[in-house]
Formats: structure tokens, C-alpha cells, sequence
């Protein structure tokens, strides 16, 4: 069986041998997907790495928002945000969706991916880049108090992504086997809005941008930081396939266990907040088999994430390194259960 076979097989329930890996830094461990990010280039440099952009601590995306770094390695933050008025928004222009700048260098990544799991990343969806145009207070606020302007630009938005991912189809097809997308929800104690604006707001601009994904025969694995615990259920409903959550302290191990192992596939890491930092292996390896045992299920339902940017949350990287080496001792836990 080859290693999208496996990918596959654990996001549809469909009992792989084993569990999967998104990883690429312990030879001893399975690396089973390529992650293709060339696709959120910008054209001003990478929004992970400020060191490519041409002014170390502020650069403008393609969207016309102002970022700003850091002297440690981390993707930045918006500070400068193109829609904070409104009235701007006649004149605003967003970038080509299908600009061949986004898809180019995409050919050698999925060249070598070999037989392995293909995901792109689309970063900065509805909820993300409403509040990089509008800035993040002001779209809390007029979520409430302008909720038609709200809904113009989140349609704007949805249009953009849509035409996105359909050049992005056109272009590789069948050669791409998922899409990872990001809106953050949480807070450390709740989501950032209530349930029921979700649905009226978000649920269908996001129900339309998943039957394009399914449609287009991809999977969708949706990230989301923060405790989103009351919007799983919404995201299983709406048939996200893949939920890349990374706090499992926060949410609490034994309750997301019970609200969705089964519905729907997780790709997580040991806690990035707590455990992680820590260093405390010991904590560590109990944290992964309760994670293996609590949210995956014999059929599958579990893939093994790296987070990526240890630095950025105080991690080195032996540490993350024998993170994947316990997740390795116990990807045959379902098969010798």
C-alpha cells in the first residue's frame, strides 16, 4: 500500500495499516505527505519567513495588508489593514486569483512527491482576511453593528478563494489530494463568536467553499487555533474532513475524544502551548498515547502533524524530533490492540 493510499485511508475511516505522518525530519518515521505552501507566496516574499522580505519588519501582501515581524522566526502579524474604512471598499481591488505567480512553482514540489499524500496550503480564509482588511476589533464590532459591509467582503473573499482553488485545478488536477486552509476561532477560553453568528455569517460561505474542494475530488483539512471546542460539531456537520487543531490541553483530550473521534479526522501534535514547551518527555509520551487513543479509532481518524516553527513557541528541535519518534513507536496501536 503507498503512502497516499494510507493518508487516504485514515481521513475516510477506511483502516489504514498504520498511522499517517505529516513530517519530514526523522528519517526512522514515516513522511507520508507533501506539503506544497508555494501557492501562498506573496509576491513581496513569504509570509513565514520575514527574512525574504525586502524590509525585515514590514511588507505589504498582495491584499494591500501591512505585515510586521519579529526578531524570532514567526510569520508576523497584520498591522496595517486596507479596509479599516469602509468607504474604501468601492475602490478596492484584491489580487488575480489567477495569477500564474501562485501556481509556478507549485510543478517541482508535486514532482517529488513521490507516492506520497499531496496537500496545498490556502492560508487566510473568511474569517482571517476579513479581519487582515478591516483589522481584528473593528470586524468583531461590525459583525454586530455592520453586518451587511461584513457580508460584502466575506463575499469578495469566498469569489477570491473559489477562483483560486478552480486555477488550481485546472492546472494540477488529480495531482493534488488536499487543501489545508486556516481561519483561527479561539480564544484560550472560547471561540471568538457564537455559535449562532457562525452559522448565519460563516457556515454557508464555508459549506460552498467545501462542495468546490469535494467536487474538485480533494479533502479538506481545515486549522483553526484556540478552544474552538463548540464549533467542532459545526465543522463535522458541515463535512470538513481533516480539523488540524494543536492545544489538546486546552480542549481537553478525553472530551474532544467524546465529542468526535470517528466523525472526523484529526492532524495534531502534542500540545504546542504546554507540552511541547515544557520539554518534559515524560508528559510528552503520556500526552501522545492518551491523543492515539482518545481521538483516533481502529478505522482510522488520526495523522501525525509537525508544527513546524519551533522556534516560534520555544521548542527545540530534538525535542520535537522525539515527539515523532514516540508518535512512531505507536502508529501500530490499533493493529496490535
Amino acid at each position: 500500500m503507498d503512502r497516499r493510499e494510507i493518508v487516504t485511508r485514515a481521513i475516510e475511516f477506511k483502516s489504514p495499516p498504520r498511522l499517517p505522518f505529516w513530517q519530514s525530519i526523522v528519517d526512522d518515521v514515516p513522511n507520508d505527505i507533501c506539503d506544497c505552501w508555494e501557492m501562498d507566496r506573496q509576491k513581496n516574499g513569504w509570509f513565514f519567513d520575514p527574512n525574504s522580505w525586502p524590509n525585515r519588519h514590514k511588507v505589504f501582501d498582495d491584499w494591500g495588508c501591512g505585515w510586521e515581524g519579529s526578531d524570532v522566526e514567526n510569520m508576523g502579524q497584520v498591522k496595517y489593514h486596507p479596509l479599516a474604512d469602509w468607504a474604501k471598499f468601492d475602490s478596492y481591488l484584491p489580487p488575480n486569483p489567477r495569477d500564474p505567480f501562485y501556481f509556478e512553482r507549485l510543478e517541482d514540489t508535486i514532482n517529488d512527491a513521490g507516492d506520497r499524500y499531496v496537500v496545498v496550503t490556502s492560508h487566510f480564509n473568511l474569517f482571517e482576511r476579513l479581519d487582515m482588511l478591516h483589522g481584528f476589533g473593528k470586524t468583531l464590532e461590525d459583525l454586530h453593528l455592520e453586518p451587511e459591509k461584513c457580508e460584502k467582503v466575506l463575499d469578495m473573499i469566498l469569489e477570491w478563494k473559489l477562483e483560486h482553488w478552480d486555477e488550481l485545478h485546472k492546472r494540477f488536477g488529480d495531482r493534488v489530494n488536499g487543501l489545508f486552509v486556516t481561519d483561527d476561532w479561539g480564544t484560550q477560553q472560547s471561540t471568538l463568536i457564537s455559535v449562532d453568528m457562525f452559522r448565519n455569517f460563516f457556515a454557508p460561505r464555508y459549506r460552498k467553499m467545501l462542495d468546490a474542494v469535494h467536487g474538485n475530488g480533494w479533502h479538506l483539512m481545515f486549522h483553526s487555533c484556540g478552544k474552538i471546542n463548540d464549533f467542532l460539531p459545526q465543522f463535522i456537520e458541515l463535512g470538513v474532513d481533516v480539523m488540524n487543531i494543536q492545544q489538546p490541553q486546552l480542549y481537553g483530550i478525553q472530551t474532544v475524544g467524546k465529542m468526535a473521534a470517528g466523525k472526523i479526522c484529526f492532524l495534531t501534535t502534542s500540545d504546542i502551548q504546554k507540552t511541547l514547551p515544557s520539554g518534559d518527555l515524560d508528559q510528552m509520551r503520556s500526552e501522545i498515547g492518551q491523543l492515539v487513543e482518545h481521538w483516533s479509532k481502529p478505522q482510522g481518524g488520526f495523522i501525525v502533524f509537525n508544527y513546524g516553527m519551533g522556534e516560534a513557541i520555544g521548542v527545540p528541535e530534538d525535542i520535537t524530533e522525539e515527539m515523532f519518534r514516540e508518535f512512531g513507536r505507536q502508529k501500530d496501536h490499533w493493529a496490535s490492540a
